[in-house]
């Protein structure tokens, strides 16, 4: 939803950034997006309506995300990027978990641009 209220062009800056990776959005992502957008009003809604659009457009694919019994979504993401080792996320909790797990984040830098926290090999 950041890059979409900040004008950032997400799908450019992850391309530059992992010229030669899938981009997948896990369809938990796409329900919390979809309760947002249906609960929410003013620019949290329009954020949420342009971030399910990009999410569903390419490059981007959806791929189901299964959540095991007593697991959060932050914990299925996590479990996740265990195999890609890339995050995508700008919340600070999820953030410092990925850290501690040796996962590379992608993030939201300054309002401006993404970063990456971490070295990505590919």
């Amino acid at each position: 939803m950041m890059a979409a209220q900040f004008h950032i062009e997400i799908v450019g800056e992850l391309e530059h950034i992992l010229p030669s990776c899938k981009f997948l959005v896990p369809s938990a992502i796409l329900r919390e997006l979809g309760r947002i957008k249906n609960r929410s009003k003013g620019k949290n809604r329009v954020a949420a309506s342009i971030a399910l659009k990009i999410a569903t457009s390419p490059p981007f694919e959806v791929m189901e995300m299964q959540i095991m019994d007593g697991e959060s979504v932050d914990d299925a993401l996590l479990r996740l990027s265990e195999k890609s080792r890339i995050l995508c996320t700008n919340d600070r909790e999820l953030k410092r978990k990925a850290r501690e797990m040796n996962i590379n984040i992608i993030y939201l830098r300054q309002r401006k641009y993404l970063d990456v926290d971490g070295h990505l090999n590919l």
